[in-house]
């Protein structure tokens, strides 16, 4: 087992995807720079690249507080995302990827600010380890979805007429997980997976005080998938 706790197998499928997302950064990109696991291997190689003097002036768009502190660290220069900014590249990791390369996402919290970035995006890059790729999104992951403090409980009975189980995070303490935006987190378990993921989208979207779904839907254009074997490149079907 490695230090994160994951098997070394799948440590190593993370390391060979965060490094090889490096080999599309060009010298002055605005990147947006996810969140999670396999994005602290994305970061360290940026970094190295910067250091180095093979990347020249990026700069990154933190999708959360933790990335934020790992830019600091690693001497990532960073900006905030301002009005009408166009990233020209965002890598994040996912929870899950289906054949279509929809995502589940937001089991390390920062979904709504990961969504936000993702949309400023000119392309969206998802790096993952082979253990993230599934046949139908919600088979292995719960759905995150991020709630306002106010009336939470209320949405109780729509995510199970809905047919999910909903479980709300907590730390390891028991107290309930505040997001980096103030807001709870309530992770939706499907036993047989999501039939339909963009008619759950629009159900869950309509509901006031539903801030932000952890489905992301369309939105992709490449997956670095890390394997045993290497990496393996997965383009959205019509994509050059």
């Amino acid at each position: 087992m490695s230090r994160s706790g994951a098997p070394a197998q799948t440590e190593a499928e993370k390391r060979a995807a965060g490094y090889a997302a490096v080999s599309e950064v060009r010298s002055g990109m605005l990147l947006g720079l996810g969140t999670g696991s396999t994005v602290r291997y994305f970061l360290d190689g940026l970094a190295e690249a910067i250091g180095s003097g093979r990347l020249r002036d990026i700069r990154g768009v933190p999708t959360s507080s933790w990335t934020e502190t790992r830019c600091r660290e690693l001497r990532i220069p960073m900006v905030s995302l301002t009005e009408g900014a166009v990233l020209d590249l965002v890598v994040d990791g996912a929870d899950e990827v289906d054949p279509v390369l929809d995502l589940v996402k937001g089991l390390g919290g920062a979904l709504l600010r990961e969504k936000m970035v993702a949309q400023a995006g000119e392309r969206l890059l998802i790096i993952v380890d082979s253990g993230k790729e599934v046949r139908v999104l919600g088979e292995r992951a719960p759905v995150p979805v991020e709630v306002t403090r106010f009336g939470w409980r209320s949405h109780l009975p729509l995510f199970r007429s809905l047919g999910a189980e909903p479980h709300v995070r907590r730390s390891s303490g028991g107290e309930m997980t505040v997001t980096d935006n103030g807001n709870y987190l309530i992770d939706l378990d499907f036993k047989a997976g999501v039939d339909v993921p963009g008619v759950l989208h629009e159900a869950l979207a309509r509901q006031a005080g539903i801030v932000e779904t952890g489905l992301f839907l369309g939105m992709a254009d490449r997956v670095i998938v890390g394997t045993e074997e290497g990496v393996r490149i997965r383009e959205r079907e019509g994509d050059a």
